[in-house]
């Protein structure tokens, strides 16, 4: 892979839906992988085996693109991938997790780029959910879901603290579900109670950038809202930009030294999104 190279992290939320065609004007997810050329594509959600992966795919494989993917144990649930147009040297799948790595939440892979190795990673962090007020009238599901947040979050920030102090190039992107802070929530105050903007989630992925880690696209947006990449279905979010900032790249001080710039692949209506997340790119030199 030679430079400036990009990678896009993107929840495509289903890959056979992202991939099929909905009308004349929404083509789905293959036209934009062609016309976008990113280098990298770090895959969220992609609820499929590998072989109907693959085969929803096809076009872009044919095409010359590399597929690294893991399924979730759990039928139709998660799945993460990553697509490539270089193949890359080495693949990882998960982060060393008796619990979580057959879960389809966490891949790497190590890529050339003129005789450096960059590590790209996907991760689908789980969504979690929130403790009622009263602890007795917390749903068994909502704890169940609370509780294994909570375990993600423990294993997986002793995963980062390695991989940072490894001193390489790495980049860890995907659908983190945890808004860092009150810019990256339309509606901040009105989700403080709710998984997601929990105070125990922005103190974790806070402690990720004291320890060195870089949100790229802070780092480069600067002091302003957003920018959103995910949107309910639901009312009028999108029209009224309504969203959360949860898909975003954190890299360590030796990749992010080489960023130059970060954007959302927005849609330009509310018919042409063929996921409820929106692609979300960043440029190295």
């Amino acid at each position: 892979m030679t430079t400036p190279f990009s990678i896009a992290t993107v929840n495509v939320n289903g890959i056979r839906a992202a991939v099929k065609h909905r009308s004349e004007e929404n083509l789905g997810m293959l036209p934009w992988l062609e016309s976008m050329a990113p280098d990298i594509v770090l895959m969220q959600e992609v609820r499929a085996t590998d072989a109907l992966a693959r085969k929803a795919l096809q076009p872009a494989l044919d095409a010359g693109w590399h597929l690294a993917h893991t399924e979730s144990e759990a039928k139709g649930r998660a799945g993460v991938g990553i697509l490539s147009r270089q193949e890359p040297t080495a693949v990882r799948i998960g982060f060393g997790s008796d619990e979580f790595d057959a879960a389809g939440r966490y891949i790497e892979a190590d890529f050339d780029v003129e005789g450096e190795t960059v590590t790209a990673a996907s991760l689908y962090l789980p969504t979690g959910a929130a403790l009622a007020t009263d602890p007795a009238a917390t749903a068994e599901k909502d704890r169940e879901k609370y509780d294994e947040k909570i375990r993600f979050l423990e294993a997986f920030g002793l995963y980062l603290d390695k991989l940072l102090g490894a001193g390489g190039q790495a980049v860890v992107a995907g659908d983190w579900n945890i808004a860092p802070d009150e810019r990256d929530i339309k509606n901040w105050k009105g989700n403080r109670k709710n998984a997601g903007f929990l105070p125990h989630e922005r103190e974790w992925v806070a402690g990720l950038l004291e320890a060195g880690w870089v949100d790229l696209a802070r780092a480069h947006h600067g002091d302003v809202d957003g920018p959103y990449a995910w949107w309910s279905w639901r009312g009028k979010a999108f029209d009224n930009d309504a969203g959360w900032r949860i898909d975003y790249h954190l890299a360590t001080p030796a990749l992010a030294a080489r960023a130059e710039k970060t954007w959302v692949d927005r849609a330009d209506a509310y018919n042409l999104r063929w996921s409820d997340h929106a692609p979300v790119t960043a440029q190295f030199r």
